[in-house]
């Protein structure tokens, strides 16, 4: 198998140096950044490529797309023009637009296309989504989720101005940065039919987007689910509460603990999260690599992708009119 990497920044190196200890196949990168590009080169030995055609030429089998997500579709329809499966980071596109090009392109080129949402592959969430399927704490009636980061702090040895969540134009904003959790709050409840949404700039950081949202979702099944996403505490928050019937099931990440209180015992069991940061980045891989391999089915589709993007553009949407939007 021929991988290319499109984008060698942080996320993009992760999947370099993943794909190496898989021993994936071929790799070969490209960036715009010469610099980066030949720090790629001299770290992993590796063909790289500073001309997008010349390195689809190469033909690769897979392209996994690290850009910002201004780039995800012209780069994205490009590799699967070019007969490649595609692994695009998340969030799949910033604009609805070109997106049901580039799908229905793939689906005539019986190409697959998987959207990197990680956390999915992160121990504590799928308990979560197991439990949940056993019916442990009943029928699920609300659902609070939360992801806060201060935005300097996210890569520390680079200026925070340069990422591309600083700027609109680029496609940044923590709604979008942050659909992580639009995601598995998805997975967890079903689809989502309603939303409403405050967002704005609270910080003095020097950015040109929101950074703080308040989100509310009503699902097509009732449930009730509240997200709250920030680049502005200065302490990591990544926790997930879920209500039903007959208990309560909590996810704290950087406590790395799920805790389930089950009102039949009226008491809390603990489950330890065992886990390194990296850990579902390479099960995320190893499940990509299996669907295209044919040994596995995809978990989070194009399709998923444009859903989970349908719920940020009408979050962006209710926070600009002050109006709850119906999907």
């Amino acid at each position: 198998m021929k991988i290319l990497v499109i984008g060698c920044g942080s996320i993009g190196e992760r999947h370099i140096k993943n794909l190496k200890s898989l021993s994936a196949g071929t790799i070969i990168a490209y960036d715009i950044n010469q610099d980066q590009l030949q720090g790629i080169k001299e770290k992993y030995s590796l063909d790289v490529f500073n001309d997008l055609d010349a390195a689809l030429d190469q033909n690769p089998d897979v392209v996994i797309v690290c850009t910002p997500p201004v780039f995800h579709m012209p780069m994205a329809i490009k590799a699967v023009n070019h007969g490649a499966h595609v692994f695009i980071e998340k969030p799949i596109s910033h604009t609805i637009k070109d997106v049901d090009d580039f799908l229905n392109a793939a689906k005539k080129k019986k190409r697959m296309v998987f959207v990197g949402y990680n956390l999915r592959f992160q121990k504590g969430i799928r308990l979560m989504k197991q439990l949940l399927e056993e019916g442990v704490i009943g029928k699920t009636l609300a659902i609070r989720a939360e992801f806060g980061q201060y935005l300097p702090d996210w890569r520390p040895s680079q200026d925070y101005t340069k990422n591309y969540t600083a700027h609109e134009s680029m496609g940044g904003g923590i709604i979008l940065d942050g659909s992580h959790e639009i995601d598995y709050v998805r997975w967890f409840s079903g689809e989502i039919k309603e939303v409403s949404c405050f967002a704005d700039t609270l910080s003095t950081l020097n950015v040109d987007v929101e950074d703080t949202a308040e989100i509310l979702m009503k699902t097509e099944n009732g449930i009730m689910a509240e997200i709250h996403l920030d680049f502005i505490q200065r302490v990591y928050s990544r926790t997930c509460k879920i209500i039903g019937t007959g208990g309560t099931l909590i996810w704290d990440y950087p406590e790395k603990v799920v805790k389930l209180y089950s009102a039949g015992t009226k008491q809390w069991k603990v489950f330890p999260i065992q886990s390194d940061s990296n850990e579902m980045y390479l099960e995320e891989m190893k499940h990509f690599l299996d669907c295209v391999n044919g040994k596995s089915n995809l978990l989070i589709d194009g399709y998923t992708g444009k859903k989970v993007l349908e719920v940020v553009l009408a979050a962006k949407k209710s926070a600009k009119t002050g109006k709850a939007i119906k999907l």
